[in-house]
């Protein structure tokens, strides 16, 4: 599908917005609640065609699941409740959910097959088929890739060190070690993203983070009690318009109940460090911090990210590469080659786009070398999404820079993480301003 973009407003983005719920929170959710006794409800959860495919799965495996609107009503079925589904488990573009269910799945007494779209079937399942095979588990990839079957059987404890820095591949572990026969110790490479930690202790499991933030020890056989959460907003989703308030000149918004996880909110360090016009109101929420966050333009810095500051701001480093785009002076974002297993090759998607737009941009095996200019000089109106939702609404906020009309082919992808972002866009223009 391709769309026309809208140029870039008169007296730039103003308003505030609740953005959708956080799709790792959602997805992490709806497994704690199918494992739990009792009734768990996800308010504020994302409704977006990757989290629906969770909800489905789980459905598929005998979990009473119940949706209305964005409140979700999950009956627990315990940790042995789970039956065997009579089809393969169709997970879509769900990344997320395909790695954590792998883990999941690994120590139930039947056996499971996992099928995805063809983005999906192309990503690398090994990291996690891998270090799961430390606990027992058995499961069959297709040179590497889905279709993936999983051969359920008893898990033994174990002390694994992981060789990635990925939360989705930390948490399958995690679930995986609950139906161990003893406790587990994860050692992660870099500290990421502890959403799975966070929302099971809330749901009643044990587990200890040492101080050094990177070992993980968990206790199995936990009794997990189904919960009523509010999801906060997806900060992810929420810094598309961080950024363009940030390179629209004469923007200010403010973006509500947002979640502020210290191990995910490393846009926004970026963005202070960057000279963004940031500030943040605190609320209080049980498990996950969030908060609501004000944002106007400013003129941004070039800045250096190395592997240490990956972590916390891996889904978001195409924006980091836009802010870059307008910053002048040169950026160096270094330590990212986990981008080349995402949606797609997004180091090479970012070089492809952003150079469209007459961006100095360079391409290195982990990131890129980008040689900001406050004004861009564009090389072709029509951009492309390459199936990839970042990257088609990266380039969505980038259209707001520009006065000459611009379009987006494969708009629909982004309906994988955020169905409704071409509408809130459109609350926080000018009246008449209209995303087409």
């Amino acid at each position: 599908m391709k769309i026309k973009l809208n140029t870039r407003p008169f007296n730039g983005l103003h308003g505030r917005l609740t953005v959708p719920g956080d799709k790792s929170i959602s997805h992490r959710g709806l497994m704690l609640g199918a494992i739990s006794s009792g009734q768990t409800v996800l308010k504020h959860f994302l409704t977006a065609d990757d989290c629906l495919s969770t909800l489905n799965a789980l459905r598929s495996l005998g979990v009473p699941i119940t949706r209305q609107g964005t409140t979700v009503t999950v009956t627990g079925r315990e940790r042995h409740g789970l039956t065997a589904a009579t089809v393969p488990l169709d997970m879509g573009n769900a990344g997320t959910a395909t790695r954590l269910l792998t883990g999941l799945l690994a120590g139930q007494p039947f056996d499971s097959t996992l099928v995805g779209d063809p983005s999906l079937s192309q990503r690398p399942m090994a990291r996690v088929s891998e270090p799961l095979a430390t606990m027992g588990a058995a499961i069959e990839l297709t040179a590497g890739h889905l279709p993936l079957t999983i051969h359920g059987r008893p898990l033994h404890a174990t002390n694994v060190q992981m060789t990635v820095a990925s939360a989705q591949v930390k948490s399958a572990l995690i679930l995986a070690a609950l139906s161990a026969d003893g406790p587990s110790t994860i050692v992660e490479k870099l500290p990421t993203r502890d959403h799975t930690e966070r929302l099971l202790r809330v749901f009643g499991g044990q587990l200890e983070t040492a101080a050094d933030g990177r070992t993980i020890t968990v206790q199995p056989h936990p009794q997990l009690v189904g919960q009523t959460l509010t999801v906060p907003g997806d900060l992810s989703s929420a810094a598309f318009f961080m950024a363009a308030a940030s390179i629209v000149p004469g923007s200010r918004i403010r973006l509500e109940r947002v979640g502020l996880n210290p191990t995910r909110s490393g846009f926004l360090t970026v963005l202070k460090r960057m000279g963004g016009d940031v500030s943040v109101e605190r609320l209080t929420n049980p498990g996950e911090p969030l908060g609501n966050v004000e944002i106007a333009f400013s003129t941004l810095k070039p800045i250096r990210l190395t592997a240490k500051d990956v972590p916390a701001v891996i889904d978001e480093l195409p924006l980091v590469a836009l802010l870059a785009a307008t910053a002048d002076g040169i950026s160096v974002i270094s330590g990212a080659e986990e981008l080349r297993v995402k949606e797609t090759d997004r180091i090479a998607t970012i070089v492809t786009e952003l150079s469209k737009l007459g961006v100095q941009i360079t391409e290195q095996p982990d990131g890129f070398v980008i040689d900001g200019r406050p004004a861009w000089q564009l090389q072709t109106p029509n951009f492309d999404s390459h199936g990839d939702h970042r990257i088609g609404m990266m380039m969505a906020i980038a259209a707001l820079r520009l006065s000459t009309p611009t379009t987006l082919s494969g708009a629909e992808a982004i309906n994988i993480s955020y169905p409704g972002f071409f509408a809130d866009l459109q609350r926080l223009l000018p009246s008449g301003e209209a995303v087409s």
